[in-house]
């Protein structure tokens, strides 16, 4: 038995243990690595993993501040390993990981409330260093805070390139004969690929790490698609056993980061292989490998999964109708229980498919008409452009206009008290009025601010009336124009005027 040094970790960081261990087979599958972690509060099991060159790690995230002894045993050497470390308090920017707050809304760990206003760009992390770099500019320019992705390279319309790594050893086709009529043949058939679904290429995963790390740094979290339909080299069509081998060694190597995400598929309802009961597999794998309860969730195309599933944390929703999707939110919040995440509203976009070519203007509607009814809409973009980079795919700079507003919408969230809001119950016919989603009576009085949309329509005043006593501090919020104008002090029955023009809404507070 090998005692390691002394170190010390942050609360809510990545501690890491590295040792040289056997070689010979597969090391992916012939030999075993776990680590017990013990602390005054309890102990934890995590798995650890092959890292290739001979290098076995494990990774865990300390929950409590304090000291924590460790065990390290398994196959992979002939040896135990012992240490101790100090998990030390954790800076002005680490609140832990996302959790649900309440019913339908979110928080950090440490209590501190947690608005999601997030993206998709499926294979960002897998393009060009120079085209990666173009993606973190304009997330650090953004107000995003959620960003939707795979591990797994995407086949499908304007992704025909191949990524910059595999998940796998082995070899792809030749994607030189792909056409826009002949990809879905490939897709349903995989063919000419030589990958060995056994052993992993451990520097695919290494990359996505340091993009998962860096995007810790920047306050965003990692909303990380495990699997998807869009494919042509085999991962969407291997086994039971390759595909429980691989869900074990992702969470093995990600779930230690506090931002990570767990989303189950895109689409699962098109991944043709794969029925209910591998889905509930895989979560059985997920709630027992996962020490650290990351969220999960798992997204439509056609058919809804069952999301009060207990394993399901949040509600991963795609679009039900060509026009109406932020608006069924409060529906699915009541069917479900559960926070309402709309992570595909549609695209602002231009292409010719109806779910990339909603403009600017309509995106920020449906943003602040979800965010209003209590659920977190999603964003993606999908413009044209002459060399076929589009952000939802592969992420680079962004060119719509929606992305530029919802730093405004957060601003507002943020005003929210308590973690959320909700539709009220007095919510008039011709408009869509939110008051905060209290749980507790630690915000009490609940009737002490109102948040009014008027989306596409345009009020020239709207009258008010709550009761003859209560002060309220009026703001005027032009949504699209990102302005907030202070209508001053009203009580009683009021009149507050508005410029007769759309996506315009009416902040209340109480004054006193």
């Amino acid at each position: 038995m090998k005692d390691i040094l002394y170190e010390t970790c942050e609360k809510w960081d990545v501690f890491e243990l590295a040792f040289t261990g056997k070689t010979s087979g597969n090391p992916f599958t012939d030999y075993t690595i776990q680590a017990v972690f013990t602390h005054k509060c309890g102990r934890t099991a995590v798995d650890g993993f092959y890292d290739g060159d001979g290098v076995y790690k494990v990774r865990f995230m300390p929950s409590f501040t304090g000291i924590y002894h460790y065990e390290v045993k398994g196959t992979f050497s002939d040896r135990e390993y012992t240490g101790t470390f100090a998990a030390e308090e954790p800076s002005a920017s680490n609140h832990g990981p996302v959790r649900v707050a309440g019913q339908h809304h979110f928080a950090y760990e440490d209590g501190t409330p947690f608005y999601p206003i997030g993206t998709t760009c499926y294979v960002w992390e897998l393009q060009s260093d120079a085209l990666i770099e173009e993606t973190f500019k304009s997330l650090k320019q953004s107000a995003f805070n959620k960003i939707r992705f795979c591990i797994f390279p995407k086949h499908y319309v304007y992704n025909f390139g191949e990524p910059r790594s595999y998940p796998y050893e082995g070899t792809p086709m030749d994607s030189s004969v792909l056409t826009e009529e002949n990809f879905q043949q490939f897709s349903m058939h995989p063919q000419g690929n030589h990958f060995d679904f056994t052993r992993f290429n451990p520097a695919h995963f290494r990359h996505i790490e340091t993009c998962i790390k860096r995007l810790g740094e920047m306050g965003i979290e990692a909303d990380i698609i495990v699997m998807h339909p869009y494919d042509r080299w085999g991962f969407s069509h291997m086994t039971q056993e390759q595909d429980d081998l691989y869900w074990k060694y992702v969470i093995a190597r990600f779930a230690a980061f506090r931002n990570v995400w767990w989303a189950f598929a895109n689409e699962y309802d098109l991944l043709s292989d794969k029925t209910v009961s591998d889905w509930e597999r895989y979560a059985k794998i997920v709630c027992k490998k996962d020490p650290y309860n990351h969220l999960r969730s798992i997204h439509n195309c056609m058919q809804m999964y069952d999301h009060t599933r207990p394993w399901i944390t949040h509600c991963s929703i795609q679009r039900q109708d060509i026009y109406k999707t932020a608006e069924l939110t409060n529906e699915w919040r009541i069917r479900f229980g559960k926070p309402v995440v709309l992570d595909e509203i549609a695209y602002e976009g231009n292409i010719q498919h109806g779910w990339g070519n909603i403009s600017g203007e309509e995106m920020v509607r449906r943003f602040w008409e979800g965010a209003l009814r209590g659920g977190y809409p999603g964003h993606g973009e999908t413009y044209l452009s002459e060399d076929n980079i589009l952000w939802w795919s592969h992420g680079g700079t962004l060119k719509g206009e929606s992305w530029k507003r919802f730093g405004f919408l957060l601003d507002v969230l943020k005003e929210t008290p308590g973690y959320g809001l909700k539709l009220s119950d007095s919510c008039g016919w011709d408009e869509v009025c939110a008051v905060p989603d209290i749980t507790t009576e630690a915000f009490a009085p609940v009737k002490s601010y109102y948040l009014y949309y008027y989306s596409f329509m345009r009020p020239s005043w709207r009258e008010f009336y709550f009761d003859d006593n209560t002060r309220f501090q009026v703001y005027v919020l032009d949504t699209w124009n990102m302005t907030k104008e202070d209508a001053g002090i009203h009580c009683g029955k009021f009149r507050i005027s508005l410029p007769g023009r759309p996506y315009m809404a009416i902040q209340l507070r109480k004054a006193d």
